[in-house]
């Protein structure tokens, strides 16, 4: 799909916007009066084509597969005219049996989760960067999981790892850019019902989105990274 952004409403880059978190988001910044330009990785019609179509001046929908940098390098250059106020990289996965140790787990699925959650995330956060207005966020969905700090119960290894990972990825990334002036977040949302949450988590999209998305907005134009659950709480590294 091929629209054109508005210039006089804020607009979003929302990478992996096709279901789940990343779609509900694509919704409230819809509310909110922002041009959503969502991503997708399957070629097939998925929920965020109806949102396009219920709001046809407000959402653009590409494709992209973070795990391919030639994907990510021909977003970057179909959008060099634009500049986008907010960058969110929603993509991620989970490996297949959770309750694997880390010793236990495939070499196949250690690779799989963690090209995608840390290696692509920040290839996608490189790649994109300068699409991003000076003054605007660059934020990636981290989790309550990837904190060191926090972790006392174990469980779910390479997840945990993986989200550890990005984050200290972003730090490397943040220490890289020490004078650059725009906001970036590691969003950890917290445990929702969503396909990758699963049926038993405590909260749902519904009561959950509208204030993240809220938070993120808030985050624009207080430089640095920031690793801060929905509520916009410091979360512990």
């Amino acid at each position: 799909m091929t629209n054109s952004l508005n210039h006089q409403s804020p607009a979003i880059l929302l990478v992996g916007a096709s279901r789940g978190l990343g779609l509900a988001m694509a919704a409230e910044f819809v509310k909110k009066g922002w041009h959503v330009v969502g991503t997708v990785r399957e070629h097939g019609r998925t929920e965020l084509h109806d949102l396009a179509d219920a709001h046809a001046a407000q959402v653009t929908i590409e494709s992209l597969d973070i795990t391919e940098p030639a994907q990510i390098a021909a977003l970057r250059d179909r959008f060099s005219a634009h500049a986008f106020d907010m960058l969110f990289v929603n993509a991620g996965t989970a490996n297949h049996n959770q309750s694997e140790t880390i010793a236990e787990t495939s070499t196949e699925e250690f690779v799989r989760v963690m090209l995608t959650n840390a290696l692509g995330v920040m290839r996608t956060v490189e790649g994109l960067q300068d699409l991003v207005r000076p003054d605007g966020l660059i934020g990636v969905m981290s989790s309550g999981q990837g904190s060191i700090a926090n972790n006392v119960r174990g469980g779910h290894e390479v997840y945990r790892g993986s989200k550890a990972a990005l984050n200290q990825y972003m730090r490397c990334y943040a220490a890289r850019h020490g004078d650059d002036k725009r906001a970036m977040i590691l969003m950890a949302p917290g445990w929702i019902r969503t396909e990758l949450g699963g049926p038993d988590a405590p909260f749902s999209i519904a009561e959950t989105i509208p204030q993240l998305v809220a938070t993120l907005v808030a985050q624009q134009g207080t430089p640095g990274l920031r690793f801060i659950d929905r509520n916009g709480k410091t979360v512990p590294w």
